[in-house]
């Protein structure tokens, strides 16, 4: 009992020195305008990144040792699949038909000759995959991006796509399905496969990033401009300033130096290439 009580004891005064800390960073703010909340912002970033080293990423990575490549492209496949309805939408409400059909044509060709869609045939007949989302949508109709949000073990986000990813939930076919017990196992398996696709360029990224935390934001928000507008976002001019008081809902998007899943052109070699790298096997992320 007197063990116990002394192990108490010293706990005690870790938990308040935890608790402090935390509660010192979120009052902090930011310089960056797309950053109002930065201090809370890191702080989940922090515990993100303490739950993800010790129980997400172990899991990664003994599924990625004892899983065989062909059964990781096959299962990131499925979903994939599945995933290529909601997209197909979205590009029609975003008016594009033709991207629209090409994802039906994707579902049709994966679902038969790709055998439920394990096998990739449609990309190999020139239909390619598309990535869009509801937060995409919304950008393309002129909303503008809001704060940036880090969200508990979500990651990170902005106001609007916080908004487009409870719609992008709320039509998901593996998170609607029943029973529950096939409904949570394949959003675990979905999860898992998601994240040992990171585990390669994650050596990457903590090599070539000095503050983390700021890395993964820019990349997010730069990724995420370059989503909306196809890959063809245009510049913005560097006198555009937004304050941090100004209405969230109605900043325009900021672009920044790296993005989260889609390669940037680096100005120079060194860290810059190595965050090209990265950004190139970081295509999982996210959405």
């Amino acid at each position: 009992m007197t063990h116990t009580k002394k192990q108490t004891s010293n706990i005690r005064p870790v938990l308040a020195a935890a608790i402090a800390a935390t509660l010192m960073t979120g009052c902090a703010t930011s310089g960056n305008p797309k950053d109002p909340i930065e201090g809370f912002n890191r702080a989940v970033f922090s515990f993100n990144e303490t739950v993800d080293k010790a129980l997400i990423k172990p899991v990664a990575q003994g599924y990625d040792y004892i899983t065989p490549t062909p059964v990781q492209t096959g299962v990131s496949n499925f979903f994939g699949n599945i995933a290529d309805l909601w997209i197909g939408f979205n590009n029609l409400i975003q008016g594009k038909p033709g991207e629209a059909l090409s994802d039906v044509g994707r579902v049709v060709i994966n679902t038969t000759i790709g055998i439920v869609g394990l096998f990739d045939v449609a990309t190999g007949m020139g239909l390619e995959k598309h990535e869009e989302d509801f937060g995409q949508t919304l950008g393309r109709w002129g909303v503008g991006d809001g704060a940036y949000v880090v969200l508990p073990i979500i990651g990170p986000r902005t106001l609007r796509d916080t908004g487009g990813f409870l719609v992008d939930v709320w039509v998901d076919p593996v998170a609607n399905h029943d029973p529950v017990s096939v409904r949570n196992s394949a959003l675990a398996l979905r999860a898992v496969d998601m994240r040992a696709d990171f585990l390669k360029a994650e050596s990457a990224i903590e090599a070539a990033a000095l503050d983390k935390y700021a890395y993964v934001r820019d990349a997010y928000l730069q990724r995420r401009r370059s989503l909306i507008y196809d890959g063809n976002a245009p510049r913005e001019s560097p006198f555009a300033q937004l304050s941090p008081s100004e209405n969230l809902m109605t900043m325009l998007p900021i672009e920044a130096t790296w993005r989260f899943m889609l390669v940037g052109t680096p100005a120079t070699m060194g860290v810059d290439a190595m965050s090209s790298q990265a950004s190139t096997e970081l295509a999982v992320a996210s959405n």
